[in-house]
Formats: C-alpha cells, structure tokens, sequence
C-alpha cells in the first residue's frame, strides 16, 4: 500500500501543461464518469462488438482477414483517427491509426490483434462466428439471451465467440473509452497510434519487415499491448515482461530394425531407457536445468520484481486443488517467481507402443519434443549450443535430422539428432522504468486499489521484434477474463472485464501524459 500511496503520488506530481484540466480530475473520479456514461449504452457496445466477431478472422482467409480490416478501419475512423490498412504483400494487412492531442508531450500506441485461432467448428456448443449471448457460463448452466436493444448489460453475462476475448474486446474497451471521454469533454493526455496485427495467431511471421519498413510511422514513447487476461484471482494486472521459448525434437537411436527384448534385452542398447537417462541428466525433479552454462546469461531478478511477485495474490493452493496436485516443484516456491527463472518442459515423448499397442520389443529410436522457455538475456542462438555442447559431453555422437549412416551407427555407439525450431528472445520492461510507475499509479487512481505488478508472463510472445526495432518500452495491460477457454472452442468473455476494461483504458488515455514525467523519477 505504501508503495502505491507513494506512485499515486509521483503521479500527482507530474503533469503538463497541455493536460492540466485533467490533472485536476483524479482517475477514480473519471472512472466514474466513464461508468455512468457506459452503463446506459452497455447494449450498444455489446452488438458492435458482437458485430465484429461475426467477421471470421483466420489470417488463412484473405478475403475476411480483409474485411475485419476495413471494418476496423471504418471503426477507427469514426474517433476520429487517420486510419488506414498497411498492407504487407499476400500477407494479412495491419491497421493503423493515428489520433494527435494538441500539446500532449507524449505518444503511446496501443496494440491489439485482429486475426483469431483456427476453429473445429464441431467442438462448438455454438458457431464459433455467431456471436452468442448466455446469461453464465456454459458450465454454470449459462442460457442463450438476446442482446438488449438498448441499455445495462449483466456484468456476469457471457459472450461467446472466437476472439471474443482473444483479442477483439480490448479493440472494442479502447474505442468505447474513447467515445466516452469524448462525450465527456475530457481529451488524451497523450498523441494516441493503435497497431492491429492481423496475423499474431499465425505467428506475427511477417510484422517485422512492416515495423521496419514504417519505423517513423510507429515512432512512440511506450507501446502497450492489449492481450491476454487478468490475473486468476480476476484482479486487474500490469504485465512488464514476456517469456521467450525454442522447441527442439531430440531424437536417440538404437538397432537398425526392431529387436525381441528376450534375446537382445540387456545386450542391445534401448533408445528409450537411454532417452529417459538424458533426460533425467538435462533437468532435476524440482525444475532445475543442469545444463553446464545455462543460468549464465539469466537477468538477475530486481529488489523490485521481488516486491512485486511478493505482492501478487497467492492462487497456487487453489490451482493445486483444482489440478489435483499435491506439491509442486521446487518445494512450492510460488509460480510467479518460477516463471520468472527459464525452464525446460517435455512436451511429448514417442517410442514403441503402450496397453494393446504394446510389443517385447527394443524399439529403434525414441523421440522427445522439448520447450526451453527463456528468461531475459537469454538467446535462442546460445541455448542451442549448449545443450548440443551438453550432449557431446554425455558422449552423444550429433548427426543431421533424417538419420544416421551405417558407417555412423558402427563408429559412434551413442547417436542422436537435435532438430531446433525457430525461438524468440524473452522480453522485460523494469518496474522502475518512469513509464512502468506512471502507468502503476494510473491504474491504482482508476480502480481504487493497486492491479497486480506482474514481472513477467509465464507464456512467450514474439514481442522482441516489436523491442528491437522500436527501443521502447513495452508493457501489456490485459483486461479480459482468465477462464476465457482462449485458443479453445467456446471462447467467451465474461461482460463485466469489458466494463473494467472500458474505464481502465479511458484513464490511462485521459491520466497517463499527466503522470509520466518528463525526465526519470527520482
């Protein structure tokens, strides 16, 4: 509490010029004004956004990938923004828009994407593409509800949808606080840009070369991203950093063709028992990597990461109950301080059979697909080389993906292929960062309490294209909600996130020029 007593009041403190009239307006109290605003129009922002989703948004599908654009364009266009489609080749088209203030000493753009995860349309309780109102949840027994004409809009009322949460609703909550504080009379605080990918399920595979191509364009003070949810215990969060990750398929070998385990059992070496012996030599029960070198490049965790991850809700007994789980590794530390550290997953495991598919054989090879999630200062590049420098060590002869020669397999009595895929390096804006404090403060005026300060994800997003081509800061302001089943059928979005996320948006909008001083905080 003394810590966000001590933001709110660096945020006070700033201020400029330009935003003095809103300066005099503390953020809870607009949020208030906001809420008034909305609530009576509830129903309206509900069916543009339903609107929107009944667009579908595979980047694989040019012609609607293209009509979500224009739509967005048109959208943009009627808050007043100089809107536009960036058009990237055969690829999905981003938009653009720009929104200047008057006076405003600062430039903030907003990203969101536009495109959604492929679908299995029989998975669904509801086409995925035909927006669905249900009065709960599906599971709670939630039935389907027209939306209202006009006027309040349940809060616990469920929208479902694919991208309803990933990611059209941020989208919608930024255009809806901004239509409010217009009506409000009250302007940004800052020059607004919104950058709406249109390929970011697909991989975000071509934005680079577009961030390259329009550098000037984009040029800003601070992007943040509207993606992903709340905390699990639905409190509001700020997110400072994102995991970086490489997946390789490690692949042993052992005879040329199938051996009757009786005969060759103890004489022919077993690809499988030697895959599980590397691995267990690769990774601790309790998470930790003994890869010679690993920890080396790992960003030591800041006094105030610490405070912060000390301060995030403890939701690990409930989720250990939920996931039938009597301990967790590394004696329980809590889970926003382990993903804070890299961490190596099987993904899967492949060799012989099991139950009915089951054979007394020694199988030919065994296959693990491995995840490295990474931690800032870690690079994909160097992660490779020392987990194949590792496994020259343990004796293992590395040989290309495809297989081994005879002449190999007779010279070398331990053969493996490592086939890397692509990675991406992780990402953390400091919490001190004067940006990361204004925004802290803002947020803690506006909800009448602290949001959790969350170091860093536990998943990875390609955000490093997005850092290093822009060197500016990055933080991600999520609104919607954890059980939104994102990336899964049934996707939903639970109404009143879209509330929060309305008035949550429209003082960072209004408040952030004011409380992000000029120069670095003391």
């Amino acid at each position: 509490m003394r810590l966000a007593l001590h933001l709110a009041a660096a945020a006070l403190a700033g201020g400029a010029a330009a935003t003095a009239p809103l300066a005099a307006q503390p953020a809870r109290d607009l949020a208030r004004a906001v809420r008034t605003w909305h609530e009576p129009r509830q129903a309206q922002i509900v069916r543009e956004l339903a609107g929107l989703l009944a667009i579908p948004n595979l980047a694989s599908d040019s012609v609607n990938i293209r009509r979500n654009a224009d739509t967005l364009v048109a959208m943009l266009t009627r808050r007043g923004f100089a809107a536009r489609r960036l058009e990237n080749g055969p690829h999905p088209p981003a938009v653009f828009g720009e929104r200047r203030t008057p006076g405003a000493a600062r430039t903030v753009v907003f990203y969101m994407h536009y495109d959604g995860q492929p679908v299995t349309p029989a998975q669904w309780t509801t086409p995925p593409w035909q927006p669905v109102l249900r009065t709960r949840t599906l599971e709670a027994g939630g039935q389907p509800m027209p939306i209202p004409a006009t006027g309040r809009v349940d809060g616990e009322a469920r929208l479902y949808a694919r991208s309803a949460s990933d990611d059209k609703s941020p989208i919608i909550a930024l255009l809806a606080a901004l239509d409010a504080l217009d009506a409000l009379g009250r302007r940004p605080s800052v020059n607004l840009k919104v950058f709406l990918d249109g390929e970011e399920e697909a991989g975000s595979e071509h934005v680079r070369p577009l961030l390259e191509r329009h550098r000037d364009l984009f040029a800003a003070d601070a992007w943040l991203f509207g993606d992903g949810p709340v905390h699990q215990s639905r409190a509001p969060q700020l997110v400072f950093g994102v995991r970086g990750v490489i997946g390789a398929e490690l692949t042993v070998y052992g005879p040329l063709r199938a051996l009757h385990s009786g005969h060759y059992g103890n004489w022919a070496p077993n690809p499988a028992m030697r895959l599980a012996t590397l691995l267990a030599a690769m990774r601790s029960d309790d998470g930790e990597i003994r890869i010679p070198g690993f920890m080396d490049d790992v960003r030591p965790i800041t006094a105030a990461e610490r405070a912060a991850v000390a301060r995030v809700p403890d939701v690990d007994a409930a989720l250990r109950r939920e996931l039938g789980l009597a301990a967790t590794e590394a004696n329980d530390a809590p889970s926003p301080l382990r993903i804070m550290l890299p961490s190596l997953d099987v993904r899967g495991l492949r060799s012989g059979g099991t139950g009915a598919e089951a054979a007394n054989a020694i199988p030919t090879e065994a296959t693990a697909s491995l995840s490295f999630r990474l931690v800032p200062d870690q690079s994909p590049a160097r992660v490779r080389t020392l987990v194949e420098d590792f496994l020259r060590s343990q004796g293992w002869h590395l040989v290309p993906p495809g297989g081994a020669t005879l002449a190999e397999r007779l010279a070398h009595p331990k053969l493996a292929t490592l086939a890397w895929g692509d990675g991406y390096p992780a990402l953390r804006t400091s919490l001190d960062a004067p940006v990361s404090r204004a925004l802290a403060a803002v947020a803690t005026e506006a909800l009448g309490q602290p949001p959790v300060l969350m170091p860093t994800l536990g998943g990875s997003l390609p955000m490093h294209d997005f850092a290093d081509v822009l060197r500016v800061p990055l933080i991600v302001v999520p609104i919607v909600n954890h059980d939104n089943r994102q990336h899964a059928a049934d996707e939903n979005l639970r109404l009143q996130n879209l509330w929060d996320g309305i008035e949550l948006y429209a003082a960072i909008v209004a408040r952030l020029g004011a409380a992000w001083p000029a120069t670095p905080l003391p």
